[in-house]
């Protein structure tokens, strides 16, 4: 499915136009259960051969109606004459197709864009090679995920001051996630802060259970510390989830946000 919609992206970006990726994404899998039950193979879009049928100039759905049709006469009917083309032939096809797939303007561009994406590229490159493009697809999407957790990881910081009432104000900004709970945990010292703490949540937002776990271990530290902390701007979703801190959270039915966390309990 995820090569299919890599095809659709591909020829809509060459042709100037836009497919249909859910009805593509019906249609596929409507196919290859009925196939399943024929005992034949699911099949997907080929980004190779898409593209030499486009660049062919067959852009309508009768390119791809007749590229079917054709296929199942020369496996019915000419699979004999097939047999007799030689290996060295079709190795020379495929060289034809990889030239012509490959994105030769990319390598224009690696010096031009951050060294996570050039690794993204060139591993997803190699993985093709030596696997096929499903793993590498597969590969890509987790690194680039896990490369982009990274990147906003850094960028979760506090503003710190006291308000008239002499409390002392923490305003959270950026996700707290996984990624970034060591960070936020290391940004409070409960023993240098005042007996009154309200942390400002407005311009943050809690993503999943690590995110709340690390909010339950920073109220014990302050109630540890005898300090009377307040949690504002949490979801509905936070306020029920927090097992230490839940009651700490102020509730503002206008004002707090609405949003759902990744976690198990919520399913």
């Amino acid at each position: 499915m995820i090569e299919s919609l890599l095809t659709l992206s591909l020829i809509d970006e060459v042709t100037g136009t836009r497919g249909r990726g859910n009805r593509e994404c019906v249609g596929q899998g409507i196919a290859n259960t009925v196939t399943g039950l024929f005992g034949g193979m699911g099949g997907c879009a080929m980004i190779g051969q898409s593209m030499i049928n486009v660049n062919s100039g067959g852009c309508q759905r009768l390119s791809g109606i007749a590229a079917a049709i054709f296929l199942l006469v020369f496996i019915l009917f000419a699979s004999p004459l097939i047999e007799r083309i030689p290996m060295a032939a079709l190795v020379g096809v495929m060289f034809i197709v990889v030239f012509a797939t490959f994105e030769w303007s990319s390598l224009r561009i690696m010096g031009k864009i951050p060294l996570t994406d050039v690794f993204v590229l060139v591993l997803v490159s190699a993985v093709t090679v030596f696997t096929d493009l499903a793993i590498a697809v597969v590969v890509g999407v987790i690194v680039s995920a896990l490369a982009f957790a990274w990147e906003n990881a850094k960028h979760i910081n506090i503003k710190s001051y006291d308000d008239e009432k002499g409390s002392r104000i923490h305003e959270l900004n950026g996700p707290l996630f996984f990624g970034s709970v060591k960070n936020f945990l290391e940004m409070f010292h409960p023993e240098d802060d005042p007996d009154d703490v309200v942390i400002e949540f407005q311009h943050s937002r809690v993503a999943d259970h690590s995110a709340i776990e690390a909010i339950d271990t920073l109220a014990e530290r302050y109630i540890k510390a005898g300090k009377t902390l307040h949690l504002r701007h949490l979801s509905d979703e936070c306020r029920h989830l927090l097992k230490k801190a839940g009651d700490l959270v102020e509730v503002n039915v206008l004002e707090d946000p609405r949003y759902h966390i990744a976690d198990d309990q919520i399913a």
